[in-house]
């Protein structure tokens, strides 16, 4: 059974005084970093993404930080069934759900063109679907509780055009429209907060992971910051309920450039693009990580 309309509302046994985390796309970068952080804050913490050996490391570092329990538990996002029947399993062990934060993601650099529709699909639907699976199985928790935060790692470019990634945009922006989506058909459940951090340029693998038609491989713009900035503003907002978090020193400046001096930004963006967010060796046309885990050496 893969719909969630027709599974049991959860009935979870009397809560735990230890607060529990479940965190997508734990094994590296952003997820990683946002596992540690509530492991160091005594969370149990189940961690979710594909690649087991990568997820177990994760899990093992997210332990030493601190945490109560940390289960490395292997799924795609996209699987709603093994979605919902981890989220089902650590409801029953520990009888409570606190924090979901969801930062599982692919990439991919050609444009919309030029990518192969599997490719350009199976991007936004890691994004959209991906997201909606993660979000509905949360909530379904939250509702039963009567309370939970939702944390969703959307990013800069869910506010912003750019060339040759086209598909990554696409789905980002569909993660920004859902988030508050989501936001005003919880409006009943003032105890419920569905919250999105938004980060610029990061230090994580999904770059060099990514599928590629552009012939080099992609790499982080700068200002580059590291995944523990964003980690730090995932607790805050979780904490806090916090509507929407922007993380990176010019994020706002490129907002603002997008939305206020349209024509200069559509005419800087795509050599910008070519100049700062493309390595200069050259690598053979790949689908990267898009479609399984990458090897784990590919940190």
């Amino acid at each position: 059974m893969t719909d969630t309309d027709e599974r049991p509302t959860p009935v979870p046994p009397p809560a735990s005084t230890v607060p529990v985390a479940i965190v997508t796309g734990a094994s590296s970068g952003i997820g990683r970093a946002a596992a540690l952080a509530f492991g160091a804050k005594g969370f149990h913490v189940v961690l979710v993404a594909r690649g087991a050996e990568l997820l177990a490391d994760a899990a093992a570092a997210t332990l030493a930080a601190g945490a109560a329990s940390a289960e490395a538990a292997p799924a795609d996002v996209l699987d709603a069934e093994a979605i919902d029947a981890i989220f089902d399993a650590a409801a029953r062990r520990h009888g409570r759900l606190d924090v979901v934060v969801h930062a599982a993601m692919v990439m991919a650099y050609g444009t919309v063109e030029d990518l192969r529709l599997e490719v350009l699909d199976r991007v936004m639907d890691t994004a959209t679907h991906g997201t909606v699976r993660v979000s509905r199985a949360a909530l379904r928790h939250f509702r039963a509780q009567g309370r939970g935060s939702l944390v969703i790692v959307t990013s800069l470019l869910g506010s912003v055009a750019v060339p040759g990634i086209g598909a990554y945009v696409t789905g980002k922006w569909a993660q920004v429209g859902l988030s508050r989506i989501l936001r005003l058909e919880t409006a009943d459940a003032p105890d419920i907060h569905v919250s999105t951090v938004a980060p610029g340029a990061v230090d994580t693998p999904i770059y060099r992971r990514a599928a590629s038609v552009e012939g080099h491989p992609g790499k982080p713009p700068p200002p580059v910051d590291p995944p523990e900035k964003v980690a730090a503003a995932i607790v805050r907002a979780s904490e806090h309920g916090s509507r929407r978090v922007s993380v990176g020193p010019l994020n706002a400046v490129v907002v603002f450039g997008f939305r206020f001096a349209t024509p200069v930004y559509e005419r800087l963006v795509g050599p910008l693009y070519r100049r700062f967010a493309l390595e200069r060796r050259t690598v053979e046309p790949n689908d990267g990580n898009v479609f399984a885990p990458s090897d784990p050496e590919v940190r």
